[in-house]
C-alpha cells in the first residue's frame, strides 16, 4: 500500500456518505483553527515575530518556484522512504518540534507522539513540551524519535537534558540556535499571553533531577513561584558561540544537528564544528521579523555544505507541493509544524494523523505526476523560478 491510497480510502468512504472531518487541503487549516481554538492558543501558534513578515515571506518564497512535470515516464513503482541520520522513514518528512501542545488539545504531545509512530514519521520533541520527554517516549512505543534542544544556561541541568533523552530512546538531538531569547510577537503580547508562566510547557524542567535540586525539590505550590524564576533564568543563554558546541559533543553520542542556520558561512561552521546536519530555518518566521525566507535560503547552504553534511529544511510548509520544492533544492528532508498543531487543536490525535496521511499522500502523488519514482530523482531541474 503506497502514501498515495490515502486518496482512495478518503472516496471509498464518501460512498457511505463519510467525509474527511478536516479539510484535506492542509492550506486551510489555519481558518478553521482560528475559529475554533481559544484566542489564546491560536494565537501563540498562529502568531510570528513583528510585523509577520518573515512568516509571510517564507510562503512566497514557495510560490516563486513552480514544478515542470515530465511526461511519459514509469513511475507505476515508487519508493518514498529516506534514511536519515540512521533513521529510516516512510517519506521525506519528520514532525518539527512544537512546544506547549496542550495549551491546543489535553492529549498534547503524546497524542502527536502516537500518531507519528503509527505511521513511522519520525517526531522531533522539544524541549519546551507539556508532558516530560520519558512520557512523550513511552507514548512513542517503538517509533522513531529525535529530541530538540533549547540550551539553557546551567550546564549541568542542559547535560541531565541530553542523559535523560539517551536514556529514552531519542536517537538524534536537534539543537536550536535562533532561541536564546524569544522574538517580539505582537500576538502574544497583545494578550500579554505566556504559557511557560502558567506553568505550561516546562515539564522537562520541574521535572529534572538538577532543576528541582535548585529550587530545593519537587516543584509544588510551595516552590512554584521560585521554579518559574529559575526558569526565566535559565531558558536559554545568549554568550553562546561555535566553541560551545564542544559541549554538545561530549554530551550526545549520537548524530548532532543545528537548526536555525540561514547563511551558509554558518552552515560551513556547523560542518567545522563536527554537526552531522543542519536545519534551513528561520522557526517559521517567530524570532526576526524580515527575515530571509528559508527557501531562499536553502540553495545556498546546500552548495555550500550539502556534499559534506545533511541538510534538513522548515519554515512555511504546509503542502505535498511545498515538500517537493524543498527537496528538489537540495534538503534530504522537510519538518512540518503548524499544520500538524492545527490538527490536534481541532481533532486530538486523529487531527495529527489526517494531516500526516494529507501531506505524506500529496508528496507522492506530487512526486509521481511530476514524473519521478521517489525523493531520491528531485533535482532542480524538476522547477522553474518565475
Amino acid at each position: 500500500m503506497s502514501l498515495a491510497d490515502f486518496q482512495n480510502e478518503i472516496y471509498l468512504n464518501g460512498l457511505g456518505d463519510v467525509r474527511p472531518a478536516l479539510p484535506t487541503d492542509l492550506s486551510r487549516l489555519e481558518d478553521v483553527a482560528r475559529a475554533r481554538l481559544s484566542a489564546e492558543a491560536f494565537g501563540y501558534v498562529a502568531g510570528s515575530a513583528g510585523s509577520e513578515a518573515t512568516a509571510a515571506a517564507n510562503r512566497a518564497a514557495f510560490d516563486r518556484w513552480r514544478i515542470v512535470p515530465r511526461m511519459l515516464r514509469d513511475v507505476s513503482r515508487r519508493d518514498m522512504s529516506v534514511e536519515v541520520l540512521g533513521t529510516r522513514m516512510p517519506a521525506p518528512v519528520l514532525v518539527g518540534p512544537v512546544g506547549v501542545l496542550s495549551i491546543l488539545h489535553p492529549g498534547g504531545e503524546p497524542a502527536v507522539a502516537r500518531a507519528a509512530s503509527a505511521l513511522g514519521v519520525p517526531m522531533v520533541l522539544s524541549s519546551a513540551s507539556s508532558f516530560s520527554m520519558e512520557e512523550v517516549a513511552e507514548a512513542s512505543g517503538e517509533g522513531p524519535r529525535w529530541y530538540q534542544l533549547y540550551w539553557p544556561k546551567d550546564r549541568e541541568m542542559a547535560a541531565s537534558f541530553l542523559d535523560r533523552a539517551k536514556a529514552a530512546g531519542y536517537t538524534a538531538l536537534v539543537v536550536t540556535l535562533d532561541t536564546f531569547t524569544m522574538g517580539w510577537r505582537p500576538r502574544d503580547l497583545d494578550g500579554a499571553y505566556l504559557p511557560f508562566l502558567r506553568g505550561i510547557g516546562v515539564a522537562n524542567y520541574f521535572g529534572d533531577p538538577v532543576f528541582q535540586k535548585a529550587v530545593g525539590g519537587p516543584v509544588t505550590d510551595a516552590n512554584r513561584d521560585m521554579a518559574l524564576l529559575h526558569w526565566v533564568a535559565n531558558f536559554g543563554d545568549p554568550s553562546l558561540t561555535w566553541e560551545d558546541l564542544a559541549f554538545v559533543r561530549e554530551h550526545w553520542d549520537g548524530p548532532i544537528v543545528l537548526k536555525g542556520i540561514q547563511h551558509p558561512d554558518d552552515a560551513r561552521r556547523a560542518v567545522d564544528a563536527g554537526m552531522q546536519g543542519v536545519v534551513v530555518s528561520n522557526h517559521g518566521g517567530r524570532q526576526v521579523d524580515g527575515a530571509v525566507a528559508s527557501l531562499d535560503a536553502l540553495p545556498g547552504i546546500v552548495e555550500a555544505v550539502g556534499e559534506q553534511t545533511t541538510v534538513l529544511f522548515d519554515s512555511g510548509i504546509r503542502t505535498g507541493a511545498d515538500v517537493v520544492k524543498a527537496l528538489a533544492l537540495g534538503a534530504k528532508a522537510v519538518l512540518v509544524a503548524r499544520p500538524y498543531a492545527y490538527g490536534l487543536g481541532l481533532a486530538g490525535e486523529a487531527g495529527v494523523r489526517h494531516v500526516l496521511r494529507c501531506l505524506l499522500a500529496e508528496t507522492e502523488l506530487t512526486i509521481m505526476l511530476a514524473g519521478y519514482t521517489g525523493p531520491g530523482e528531485l533535482t532542480p531541474d524538476a522547477l522553474v523560478r518565475v
